[in-house]
């Protein structure tokens, strides 16, 4: 499973998406599957900036979004288990997505250890979790 951002998708907060031509070559060794657990969790295009601290989330603006996130790390999970997917190359530093080190719920692009909903949903059920900035483990 791949965040539908890094293949170019226009799903991100603001509207846009990414180009990793890196991610994009994972296409020659493994079958990718867009999937953006924020949009699957009901989530607007766009959207308010989110963060996440400690076991919520919330956007710049003060409004819990932690439900959403959560539909969208089940449906993420659901999905993975489903279609027999053991590795997942994630956004990095996303409330939703982020491995190791997301920003940290003050809006001052502040990074903390932690890993974003989806993530952390992934990697306690034993789905290898990478981002776009460590894919030398693929």
């Amino acid at each position: 499973m791949v965040s539908s951002c890094l293949l170019g998708e226009k799903v991100r907060y603001d509207g846009e998406g990414f180009y990793y031509p890196e991610v994009l070559a994972l296409s020659e060794k493994y079958e990718l599957h867009p999937f953006c657990p924020e949009v699957s969790g009901g989530l607007p295009i766009p959207r308010t900036p989110a963060e996440r601290l400690g076991a919520s989330v919330r956007t710049r603006n003060g409004k819990d979004v932690t439900s959403e996130y959560r539909l969208g790390a089940e449906k993420a999970l659901a999905y993975c288990l489903k279609e027999g997917i053991r590795k997942a190359v994630l956004k990095s530093r996303s409330p939703s997505c982020g491995k190791g080190r997301i920003y940290d719920g003050t809006f001052t692009k502040t990074l903390a250890e932690g890993h974003g909903v989806t993530a952390e949903m992934l990697l306690a059920h034993g789905i290898e979790v990478y981002t776009e900035e460590d894919l030398g483990g693929l």
